[in-house]
């Protein structure tokens, strides 16, 4: 390349660049709207959470006297830390026993052949599709009957597996690259190692995604723990239904609960918010 032709080269790649950022910009404006309106929510729980009371219908974007009475107000009301403490364990407990069921049901239905397997594949997926309230009755009685009321293994007992972890990690191993499990096997490696020396070490994004997933929306359980267990002793979402009472709506303590809710999640989400993208982009959910 001379140098005159550098010289005219280097102009037209800025014209090309600037032409491209120009296309962009209302993409990227609309990304940027529909960011501020997603945000809006969350920032006025937050907001709402500061007000006094006598100010609570507020209009103005930031409290004029902003205070921490609120706060204040929820950690007397209920057991806040108790609860906070409880839907950490239900959660925690729900995602590993989740994942490890999930793991082994995967492998079996990606590495082993056997009459109707795709009858029974196909059953389980189908569970995906029954919601929580049609079984919510049998599982309590269920419950009930092993004496398990009002503890924390009842809240967890009925979420031993899930057809969504199955599902997406049956087709993750089957994608596994088969000549890689073919030599392991040739090496003389058991299923067992096989399943969790090579597969699952080499799956470890797509375990981890799969996992916030599961805490997020056992979080978020509010049905079945309002059965099963006593106000008192219950999860963080019971308490902040306590707010709402026949002879009214506390919404500053109410929004104060809901802020301190929802601060670890939303603070487990951010930190972990690829893993949640790559999540959805690997298993084609919309």
């Amino acid at each position: 390349m001379t140098a005159e032709t550098a010289t005219f080269a280097v102009p037209r790649r800025r014209a090309v660049r600037r032409a491209g950022a120009t296309r962009m910009l209302p993409g990227h404006a609309a990304m940027i709207l529909l960011s501020l309106i997603c945000v809006f929510p969350v920032y006025w729980m937050i907001v709402s959470s500061l007000r006094p009371a006598n100010r609570i219908f507020e209009g103005t974007l930031w409290p004029t006297a902003p205070s921490l009475e609120n706060y204040a107000q929820a950690l007397q009301s209920i057991p806040m830390g108790a609860m906070l403490w409880n839907t950490v364990v239900v959660s925690a407990s729900v995602t590993v026993i989740q994942l490890l069921t999930g793991v082994l049901a995967a492998y079996a239905f990606a590495r082993f052949r056997f009459r109707l397997d795709w009858v029974v594949f196909g059953l389980v997926a189908l569970t995906w599709l029954v919601p929580l309230q049609v079984v919510m009755i049998p599982n309590y009685l269920l419950v009930a009957r092993l004496g398990l009321l009002d503890t924390v293994t009842a809240l967890v007992l009925p979420h031993f597996a899930h057809a969504l972890a199955i599902m997406l990690l049956t087709q993750s191993i089957r994608a596994f690259p088969k000549e890689v499990l073919e030599a392991a096997r040739m090496d003389g490696a058991g299923h067992w190692r096989v399943l969790w020396g090579i597969i699952v070490p080499n799956l470890r994004g797509m375990i981890a995604s799969l996992a916030i997933l599961i805490f997020i929306s056992t979080w978020n359980e509010y049905f079945w723990p309002l059965l099963t267990r006593t106000a008192e002793n219950s999860v963080v979402q019971i308490g902040i239904q306590m707010f709402i009472t026949q002879e009214g709506t506390q919404w500053g303590p109410l929004m104060a609960a809901s802020t301190m809710a929802s601060l670890p999640i939303l603070i487990f989400y951010v930190v972990l918010q690829r893993q949640v993208i790559q999540s959805f982009m690997k298993s084609g959910l919309r």
